[in-house]
């Protein structure tokens, strides 16, 4: 059973490879040949579906992926040589050695505390002759780096027992901290059952005042060397502190990026929630492979956002860091821009440190977290003004350009839906003399077909090479509804654009719906 899905999926994957190279192909051809009797703008088709920040920002993940194999090469060629001891050293680090052991620290569930066993991870110190004269020795550099997990939540009774369970994975239970926002369902007594520590608030204060009164209520920046804030839906991979503990050792790593994945569990999802975790697994793909990894390079540090659904923050960064100013929606924008405008230090970003998120289930949700967003993002952007910086330089570039596609690619839209009228009406709408001289004008730019043939190509031709890299023949399916949530989108993000001045935000969330997690 398990050859035949590995082989179905390699068959998937052949099959949306295939079909990319044949759709890219024809439509070239048919931009070509459009193209000599002047009735299509390939170019602009092209750019609507890319973008320009998506091919400059590749480049430069290309940079960065031969700068960090030079880089690794470098360190094992060093760590070759410095194996290379003599029997003579050897034998003198064998000596040496014969004074230590090693003792396991069972832990507290282990103890008797009635936890569960599954959710501990084992201590193992090393102890030496010396070791006996002082059994609390202060940690060292040279041992990890203590993180604390935050989880605020707001009515998550679905889920939040399976982001702390997935967290019990990988940190012990008196590391985490879940903060219930003034819920008014079961999610602080779940939390409490699981044996984690649990900060209950009265008034709703929205994530960013969650997160600041559970710092400040178990004063965390004094106790932790970092802290990892988690959404209530998230589930962490198995490498995911191995990774960030990795990006830490970089001492001027400010915050490490979560690498989201979109959870792909197409039984427990209606048609439209399996749309729109498709769409959102290949928007994930391409901004952070293709634009973020760029973007998070040493040399660059231009990101403008730590996805607040898995983040870690160094609490010497941390306590820097205004996080919950007035008049903000939501805080992951705001503590990066702080990020950068007080040089903080950088973001660092790879794959060692995934997560999976839930995307929402329907339409609605879908529109209501993407508003969040993008008025978040146009309130932080109005917060912080400008600066000169590296940041401020790429951050314009992909306004510039998230701005005049959005607009485009309405305007095109609309476009196609007018010269669609008369089809749908049986020319009756030309009998008004202006829709006539309109539609005449815009035919002979822009033909109904090449609107069409111009904008799903281009664009379906991404969900190809994503079905391809995903192996998920569905999503050859739901990407032909992908250029509509497109258009949603772009709406969105132009009608949040003067909301940013006049709306007024005070960070608190409803949560949309969701379903229990299984790990």
């Amino acid at each position: 059973m398990r050859t035949a899905r590995f082989i179905g999926s390699w068959l998937a994957g052949l099959l949306a490879l295939t079909l990319a190279v044949v759709l890219f192909v024809q439509w070239i051809r048919f931009a070509l040949d459009s193209a000599g009797t002047g009735d299509t703008p390939a170019p602009l088709f092209l750019w609507m579906a890319f973008g320009v920040n998506l091919l400059v920002w590749s480049f430069v993940g290309l940079l960065r992926l031969g700068d960090e194999s030079i880089q690794t090469l470098a360190r094992r060629r060093a760590r070759a040589v410095a194996s290379g001891h003599t029997t003579e050293d050897r034998a003198l680090g064998a000596v040496a050695e014969r004074g230590r052991s090693l003792v396991r620290v069972r832990s507290s569930a282990q103890d008797g505390d009635g936890g569960d066993d599954v959710g501990n991870t084992t201590a193992v110190a090393v102890r030496t002759e010396s070791d006996t004269a002082d059994p609390a020795p202060p940690r060292t550099a040279a041992e990890p780096m203590a993180l604390a997990v935050i989880i605020p939540a707001h009515n998550e009774e679905p889920v939040i027992d399976g982001a702390i369970r997935s967290a019990l994975r990988l940190f012990n239970r008196w590391d985490i901290y879940v903060v219930s926002d003034s819920s008014n369902d079961a999610t602080a007594d779940i939390a409490a059952e699981t044996g984690v520590n649990v900060l209950e608030l009265l008034s709703n204060r929205g994530k960013a005042g969650a997160i600041e009164a559970v710092i400040a209520e178990f004063d965390l920046i004094e106790n932790y060397d970092g802290v990892v804030i988690l959404d209530a839906d998230t589930e962490l991979d198995e490498n995911y502190v191995e990774g960030a503990r990795r990006q830490f050792g970089d001492p001027t790593v400010a915050a490490v990026a979560g690498f989201v994945v979109a959870e792909w569990k197409p039984k427990e999802r209606t048609v439209v929630g399996r749309l729109i975790s498709a769409y959102r697994d290949r928007l994930y793909w391409l901004l952070q492979y293709l634009i973020r990894f760029g973007q998070t390079w040493r040399f660059t540090s231009a990101t403008f956002i730590v996805p607040g659904f898995a983040s870690a923050y160094r609490t010497s960064v941390l306590k820097h860091i205004d996080i919950n100013p007035r008049g903000l929606v939501i805080e992951d924008f705001n503590m990066t821009f702080e990020v950068h405008h007080k040089s903080l230090g950088r973001i660092s970003m790879r794959p060692d440190t995934k997560a999976y998120c839930q995307d929402p289930f329907t339409l609605g949700d879908y529109v209501s977290q993407v508003r969040r967003w993008t008025l978040g993002f146009w309130q932080t952007v109005r917060r912080h003004g400008v600066w000169p910086s590296l940041f401020w330089f790429a951050l314009f570039f992909y306004i510039l350009e998230v701005v005049l596609v959005a607009v485009t690619l309405l305007t095109t839209v609309a476009l196609g839906v007018f010269t669609l009228l008369p089809m749908l009406t049986d020319d009756a709408v030309l009998a008004f003399g202006w829709y006539e001289s309109g539609y005449a004008a815009v035919t002979a730019v822009l033909p109904l077909t090449v609107i069409a043939v111009g904008l799903f190509v281009p664009d379906y031709v991404l969900t190809c090479v994503m079905a391809m890299v995903r192996r998920r023949p569905g999503y050859l399916v739901y990407g032909l509804f992908f250029l509509p949530v497109r258009v949603i989108d772009a709406y969105l993000t132009l009608r949040t654009i003067p909301q940013a001045w006049t709306a007024k935000s005070d960070g608190r969330w409803k949560s949309p719906e969701r379903s229990a997690q299984t790990l």
